[in-house]
């Protein structure tokens, strides 16, 4: 098996290409802010279930150690992953142009911030991996 065929890694790589694009997309919004009638784009969020029959977490609810604790219900997920909403309360130019700096800035830096993660994870993976078959360099 090569390493490259082992799943976390695979997911790593691909995540790693999908944030890749997406500053890509996130850089040609932020090229075109003074573009009359421009709409910014995004790229779809990344499924990492590959099948519908992957396993779900049913729910997440705090542990009741005490009577005197207030009893919560489990927050619900709604078809595997969290609800999510969009923000519709950016503003749109006269001449058209739907691109808030701020809002696109946000974005690349939370692209940023998640892209660097999956490296590292990627090369903390490899490094334990050369670890486990006897490599330390």
């Amino acid at each position: 098996m090569a390493i490259t065929d082992l799943p976390l890694l695979g997911m790593l790589k691909t995540k790693m290409r999908w944030h890749q694009a997406r500053q890509g997309v996130l850089a040609q919004n932020i090229a075109n802010a003074d573009t009359p009638g421009f709409r910014p784009s995004d790229l779809a969020p990344m499924s990492t279930q590959k099948s519908p029959h992957a396993p779900r977490l049913a729910g997440i609810a705090a542990a009741r150690t005490h009577h005197s604790h207030v009893q919560t219900s489990p927050m619900r997920m709604q078809g595997g992953a969290f609800k999510s909403e969009a923000n519709k309360g950016w503003e749109k130019t006269p001449a058209g142009n739907a691109v808030v700096l701020e809002e696109q800035m946000i974005k690349v830096s939370a692209n940023q911030f998640d892209f660097q993660m999956a490296s590292t994870l990627y090369s903390k993976s490899l490094g334990l991996l050369k670890t486990a078959i006897g490599r330390t360099s």
